[in-house]
């Protein structure tokens, strides 16, 4: 009795242990494919000038190639084990098809990534991201193949599970919402070329004023320039404004739209002693001969006097003219805004010959410096709110001399210094 109950028991053992030995030499020869593939892909890359190859095995699409060979054997060698049962060689036969259909989805997954790796590193491939739309089509694959391993793995025909999802629809809808957005947004973006890897925008509402970094489905990743990171939804470049700063960029000027103040009470005709000076002034003479604007053809000779300030906005004019590190195709001027109270303003509308910051800094720093030195030659004075030290002064001057304080200042005798011994 004993001996024939050992006798299923003893099929079962023998059936299982060959099919242990089945599954451990499937993956050896796994292996065995995976190392010897690899090499013999390296050496003939190494010979060839076409580079996909090394975007292959950078992105592990050999490797997951290389598994499907173990499954192909256990697919194969399922039949021959004897004792198994019906029942289950179905289920291990329905496993071995769910892993090479989750194979072959990983395999068309990392192909797609090492051809949008092998896009972005050509010259244009900043231009426009390829990485969403790839994300979209991983996503579909995977969607796919997930409803087939469930169709194998539980027996049930795809029509049913697909009955299945559509009455979910709405949950689907709800949870792929952010999905569907970014897709959408995405092919706006790229096919109106709104957005670049690399581009300089500002989103304000967003926090954001920095360079793009990465285009995805769902996001777009932004560092500012205090080195932040800020990542901002896709669909949010779609429904909301947004500065991109790439015209600058390409145009190869930026531009400088600042204003001098100029004290109103400073502006005066120039005099014959400004004149004086001027003519004695070599520098002023270089820009200003020849830069007096020629009167209305209404007007009178003797209804128009020049100004110290009109002359100064000549003179800002064809110094900006001039400049080296002033882009000369663009609009350059010098124009007198509207007196708001706090001075007149005198506005520089110019562009840089460049568009790197440092040196548009420099540049814009260097003409203030050079123009604020300037006003004095012209009798001009910048507008300054008075402090309260000047405002103090101005109320001891308008009192009666019997008056006023004394004003000590303080004398800083020689400081002794004292060391030790």
């Amino acid at each position: 009795m004993l001996m024939q109950k050992m006798g299923p028991l003893e099929g079962l053992l023998q059936s299982s242990a060959y099919l242990l030995a089945l599954l451990v030499g499937a993956w050896l020869i796994g292996r065995l494919v995976l190392v010897v593939g690899t090499r013999i892909v390296r050496g003939v890359s190494s010979r060839v000038r076409w580079h996909f190859d090394d975007f292959l095995l950078e992105h592990r699409v050999y490797n997951w190639t290389s598994r499907l060979v173990p499954g192909l054997i256990v697919g194969a060698g399922l039949p021959l084990i004897q004792g198994l049962g019906s029942h289950l060689q179905e289920l291990a036969s329905r496993l071995v098809s769910a892993y090479m259909m989750m194979c072959v989805a990983m395999v068309i997954s990392s192909s797609l990534t090492a051809l949008e790796a092998m896009y972005q590193a050509r010259a244009n491939g900043q231009q426009r991201s390829m990485k969403g739309p790839m994300q979209l089509v991983k996503l579909v694959i995977f969607l796919i193949t997930a409803l087939l391993v469930v169709g194998v793995v539980s027996g049930r025909q795809i029509g049913m599970l697909l009955s299945g999802v559509g009455a979910m629809s709405a949950v689907l809808m709800l949870i792929f919402k952010d999905t569907i957005l970014g897709f959408v947004a995405g092919l706006q973006l790229s096919a109106n070329d709104m957005l670049r890897v690399g581009d300089w925008i500002t989103l304000p509402s967003a926090g954001a004023d920095g360079v793009v970094l990465d285009i995805s489905l769902h996001t777009v990743k932004i560092q500012n320039f205090d080195q932040t990171i800020v990542t901002i939804p896709t669909w949010r470049l779609i429904s909301e404004s947004y500065q991109n700063w790439r015209g600058m960029s390409e145009a190869g000027g930026r531009r400088i739209k600042r204003s001098l103040l100029v004290d109103a009470t400073s502006v005066r005709d120039a005099g014959q002693d400004l004149q004086t000076a001027w003519a004695a002034d070599a520098m002023l003479q270089s820009y200003l001969q020849g830069q007096v604007p020629a009167l209305p053809e209404h007007s009178q000779p003797d209804s128009w006097q020049a100004t110290n300030i009109g002359m100064f906005r000549v003179y800002a004019t064809s110094y900006l003219k001039n400049h080296p590190m002033i882009h000369h195709q663009m609009t350059t001027l010098v124009r007198q805004q509207p007196n708001l109270g706090a001075g007149i303003p005198l506005e520089l509308w110019c562009f840089t010959a460049t568009t790197d910051f440092e040196c548009y800094e420099a540049v814009q720093c260097e003409i203030f410096d050079h123009l604020t030195m300037m006003l004095p030659r012209f009798g001009l004075r910048l507008f300054q709110q008075p402090t309260g030290y000047e405002v103090a002064i101005a109320a001891l001057v308008s009192l009666p001399a019997e008056q006023r304080p004394p004003m000590a200042t303080p004398v800083l005798g020689p400081v002794k210094v004292q060391t030790r011994s």
